[in-house]
């Protein structure tokens, strides 16, 4: 089966969610709590169904033995320091998608990445590109009483609930954004 994503984009483009200067603030917020260490690891462990953006807390996970029904990860942090590819072979064992999505943006491609490898029992989406808004399609995609994790540099790990509230918060960030056709160079 291809990989989600890699068709050619069309003559009009992609839609992407485009996070303007004025919405930064409300994505910096914490919507959770945030641990580190030895806290984060216990945390990570006891989680039943969870999802995990971010190739630290992604690999992480996996180091602890307790795996995210998906990751997604770009393989390297804070946009310059490489992680291996290996690292994620568990989850890319299960099933492994590629999409385009660039920094500042939260693309169509992700978001359907996110809901298909999710339909399909889990795995890992690689983003050409920035991740970091994975993290919102993670939480509008699982169901109710799940969790998704993301890294907070020089914080630790943030550990979000899905509620109906908390979906309901991801879909009036991403109303906030700004819509629109992007070329993705493919």
């Amino acid at each position: 089966m291809p990989p989600v994503g890699t068709r050619s984009a069309s003559s009009n483009g992609e839609t992407a969610w485009v996070v303007p200067e004025s919405l930064r603030p409300a994505l910096a917020q914490r919507y959770g709590p945030v641990l580190a260490g030895a806290e984060a690891d216990r945390e990570i462990r006891a989680l039943g169904l969870f999802g995990a953006c971010g190739d630290r807390v992604t690999a992480r996970a996996l180091e602890l033995g307790h795996p995210p029904l998906v990751g997604i990860v770009d393989y390297a942090t804070q946009r310059s320091e490489p992680i291996a590819s290996d690292a994620f072979s568990a989850l890319a064992a299960r099933r492994r998608v590629s999409v385009r999505n660039p920094a500042g943006m939260l693309t169509e491609r992700l978001r359907t990445a996110v809901r298909e490898v999710v339909a399909a029992g889990g795995g890992l989406i690689e983003v050409v590109g920035e991740e970091d808004l994975g993290s919102l399609a993670l939480v509008e995609t699982l169901p109710a009483g799940a969790t998704v994790i993301y890294g907070i540099p020089g914080a630790g790990v943030s550990f979000v609930r899905v509620t109906a509230e908390s979906q309901e918060n991801v879909r009036r960030l991403i109303a906030r954004m700004e819509r629109r056709k992007v070329d993705l160079g493919d």
